[in-house]
């Protein structure tokens, strides 16, 4: 198996196909790709002629997102599972790991999660388009937003210029107090949303 399929299947991806799908979703988003809107048609052929979307899809698992500052993965705006798995297998190094166990810890708090990726950076929350908690990545840490972390007891470590909003910083190597966060994901869950 390839290092591309296995990273789909261990991301939690059904199979390649399902990656391949979200995959080609994203290179369309961030290609700027809609199908058949805007088009005219030039009376050329293409019957025969491998496209861009012919190769988008059979190559798209091996599609990797671009990277941003710090290591964060471009990710267009998507909701569900899927394109949370795919930012996650975009990550670099040692925030992959700190990512997959993040994503588990916040499911296993609070199975009934919803996710999606806005502004390059996995959302989660109870209610749709209301989140309680979001993280990125930053060149040495990865960062954990609490939209209501000021209400939670007791508080992340990590003071905001936002009133509310408190952060927990994870560096290479740093222990994560996994009860102490399940407990943060789970208050979280129960606190008002933000809209974003």
């Amino acid at each position: 198996m390839s290092e591309s399929k296995r990273q789909c299947v261990d991301a939690g991806f059904e199979s390649v196909q399902t990656y391949m799908e979200v995959a080609t979703q994203m290179a369309d988003k961030s290609s700027g790709k809609s199908k058949g809107v805007g088009k005219k048609n030039s009376g050329v052929s293409t019957v025969g002629k491998t496209t861009t979307t012919d190769r988008t899809h059979t190559n798209a698992y091996a599609v990797k997102p671009a990277l941003l500052a710090g290591g964060n993965p471009q990710i267009p705006k998507g909701y569900g599972d899927a394109f949370v798995q795919a930012y996650i297998v975009a990550l670099p190094g040692w925030k992959q790991d700190v990512g997959r166990r993040l994503d588990r810890l916040i499911i296993a708090a609070v199975p009934e999660m919803k996710k999606a990726v806005k502004w390059n950076s996995p959302f989660y929350g109870v209610e749709d388009n209301v989140w309680s908690l979001s993280f990125h990545c930053f060149t040495k840490y990865v960062r954990v937003a609490f939209f209501r972390g000021a209400d939670l007891t007791p508080p992340p470590p990590g003071a905001s210029t936002q009133k509310h909003v408190r952060y927990l910083d994870i560096h290479e190597g740093d222990a994560i107090d996994e009860a102490q966060f399940a407990d943060w994901v789970r208050q979280a869950s129960r606190l008002p949303g933000e809209k974003i």
